[in-house]
């Protein structure tokens, strides 16, 4: 698996439209075969920074998103919304998406 993670920082005056922004490419990038998931946060101390964490099945898989039309169209129109070059970490790693977290689980409730 290819495991994918970029922190944007964004312009102020777009920080709160973000989302919307890049709602379009989000939806094509997880209608993708290979997509395992592609998930936004927003960073709790910094307002204008989004985390994406991404994976894709296979370095081709991972090849046929930065070549596809969305990846290319998103490409276009983010330097004029980023404050500053995406941040990124991507490796290949084991396993095929999330697992379960050994050392903590939820309180059984009676």
């Amino acid at each position: 698996m290819i495991f994918i993670v970029v922190k944007f920082t964004v312009r102020a005056e777009h920080s709160a439209d973000w989302p919307a922004r890049v709602r379009e490419f989000t939806e094509a990038t997880r209608a993708e075969p290979g997509n395992l998931f592609f998930e936004w946060s927003r960073s709790v101390d910094t307002p204008e920074q989004y985390v994406l964490l991404e994976a894709f099945e296979s370095r081709e898989a991972g090849a046929r998103h930065v070549g596809s039309e969305h990846f290319k169209k998103a490409m276009s129109w983010m330097p004029e919304v980023i404050a500053r070059t995406p941040e990124i970490v991507n490796v290949e790693v084991a396993g095929d998406g999330w697992g379960r977290m050994a050392e903590l689980a939820p309180a059984q409730r009676a």
